[in-house]
């Protein structure tokens, strides 16, 4: 059974940059979708932006044009890079894995200053 694992979480400021990383303890196949996704305290989780193992990618409208999604199928990695951060970023992060609705433990983002 495939694993994910999150990396990369952290404080920053608004503005700021970060990059997340998703590792998978087994192999990522060819065909699966993968994502990233967030719950803020008191929300619902929520989809943040996904890719197809062909490279096409969705976002969110509140992060499209922040946020770049990245898969290594040879690495067996999915990396999240967000940019120019807002408190409203403040998050768990979590990786999934769609075709079998696999997640990570989630990693912790706070954008403060």
């Amino acid at each position: 059974q495939v694993q994910l694992v999150e990396s990369g979480g952290g404080l920053v400021q608004p503005g700021g940059s970060l990059r997340l990383s998703c590792a998978a303890s087994g192999s990522i196949f060819r065909s699966d979708v993968m994502g990233w996704y967030r719950q803020a305290p008191g929300k619902q989780r929520e989809l943040v932006a996904t890719i197809t193992s062909a490279g096409f990618t969705n976002y969110a409208g509140s992060v499209k044009g922040r946020f770049t999604i990245f898969r290594d199928n040879a690495k067996n990695t999915v990396d999240l890079q967000m940019n120019s951060l807002k408190p409203e970023d403040t998050a768990v992060y979590f990786c999934r894995r769609l075709n079998d609705n696999t997640w990570g433990q989630g990693t912790q983002v706070t954008v403060s200053s």
